[in-house]
């Protein structure tokens, strides 16, 4: 994901797909880690019932790792390990990602 600077507040807003096309949420903050100068999560809101009503409440939001981060554009692309969260049983896999 090498390429010209760009701002950080340039991902605020926008919406976050998975690699297979399916929406997760929208980047409402992000995480950096201010000694290594670079961005650590994502913090998503207006989230994807579908995937995240057994683990989130209503109107809270979720941390995705920017590692899971697979391209960025007009949309953000994430790994599809998000949507396996809907499986309980791939879950633990999810969390050791």
């Amino acid at each position: 994901m090498q390429g010209p600077p760009q701002e950080i507040t340039g991902l605020i807003g926008r919406e976050v797909y998975s690699n297979n096309g399916v929406f997760v949420g929208e980047i409402e903050d992000v995480r950096i880690d201010v000694g290594r100068e670079a961005i650590t999560g994502l913090a998503l809101g207006e989230l994807n019932a579908d995937l995240f009503e057994s683990h989130v409440e209503r109107g809270q939001g979720v941390m995705l790792p920017y590692r899971w981060v697979r391209a960025t554009g007009d949309v953000v692309l994430v790994n599809d390990i998000v949507e396996r969260l809907a499986d309980p049983e791939e879950e633990e896999a999810a969390a050791v990602a």
